[in-house]
């Protein structure tokens, strides 16, 4: 019988179940979910795998505490770390998670070593950037997501706003994941009419605030992040990869010149497909976008030196 894709989550919690879930009904390849917590990953595979009579689906999920067990993913999904808890400064955050991704990429560069990564922990920026250097992976093949949550954040509200479809509203959000990324004006529409010509700038830049505190705002009624729109943007990724569908995404992606950027990840419009990160799309910006553009990636390059500063201490 042909060997059946596999994508392997690195972390049971909420938004790799999401995902995985996701992946599960669309019958995209088999499914491993690890998790340092002992039954924590058993458990939801079982459940998950239990559903498949109902619905008619015919692939392995299995569970387990092994990281060897995601040995020849194809796609690997990484949100496991800590978030950030009450009286925790950043670099407490960033040393953490960066000595998890460490641990991590290891694991991956032994066992998965042909993997496509997709990173979902935070701070997504430096966490991605920490991956793809203890993996030593092509940049094709190590993204991050943020850019496709943070995109259907602000065609949300903008849909909420006017009244229609989301399906009618086009927006891309790019830059660092955090409170200065960057909505694209020019690039957003409603039924294809500029956006600017629908919504008056005060309202808009509201709205755009919103935007940037989305992840906050559930965080502050729910107590815990975000989950099933984080899980449903990274299945987007996965989805996009598995089926070489090569759809133009928003990603964290490692930038090599373009946008005037080397060196460094940044959220980019990109091409996904069965060879990862195909290819950067380059846009135009106005003036005000290049410089909320490079200003973001500024705060991106301060976050990757704290890294560093935390992990050579």
């Amino acid at each position: 019988m042909p060997k059946r894709n596999k994508i392997a989550f690195v972390g049971a919690g909420n938004v790799g179940a999401t995902c995985a879930h996701l992946c599960f009904l669309r019958s995209l390849g088999d499914i491993v979910l690890y998790d340092i917590i002992e039954g924590l990953p058993e458990g939801k595979a079982l459940d998950m795998l239990e559903s498949a009579p109902v619905l008619g689906i015919d692939v392995k999920v299995t569970g387990s505490t092994k990281i060897r067990d995601i040995a020849g993913a194809d796609c690997i999904v990484v949100t496991s770390g800590s978030p950030r808890k009450p009286g925790m400064s950043r670099d407490d955050l960033l040393k953490i998670n960066a000595g998890v991704m460490s641990n991590v990429g290891a694991a991956i560069k032994e066992v998965a070593p042909e993997a496509f990564v997709i990173v979902v922990t935070n701070p997504l920026d430096a966490m991605v950037t920490q991956i793809k250097r203890v993996t030593g992976f092509p940049k094709r093949r190590v993204a991050g997501q943020a850019g496709v949550l943070d995109s259907a954040r602000y065609r949300t509200f903008l849909a909420s706003e006017l009244g229609v479809s989301v399906d009618s509203v086009k927006a891309m959000v790019l830059g660092g994941h955090g409170d200065d990324m960057v909505p694209v004006r020019s690039y957003t529409t409603c039924g294809g009419v500029p956006i600017e010509r629908l919504i008056d700038a005060k309202r808009l830049e509201e709205i755009e605030t919103r935007t940037r505190n989305g992840g906050a705002e559930i965080v502050n009624l729910m107590k815990t992040s975000s989950y099933y729109a984080a899980g449903t943007a990274v299945y987007r990724m996965v989805e996009s990869f598995m089926l070489d569908k090569k759809e133009v995404l928003p990603a964290a992606a490692y930038l090599e010149g373009e946008y005037g950027v080397r060196g460094l990840y940044a959220g980019v419009p990109v091409v996904i497909g069965g060879g990862g990160v195909e290819k950067v799309i380059e846009i135009d910006l106005t003036a005000a976008e290049k410089k909320a553009f490079e200003s973001s990636v500024g705060h991106v390059r301060e976050l990757i030196e704290a890294m560093d500063k935390v992990l050579s201490a």
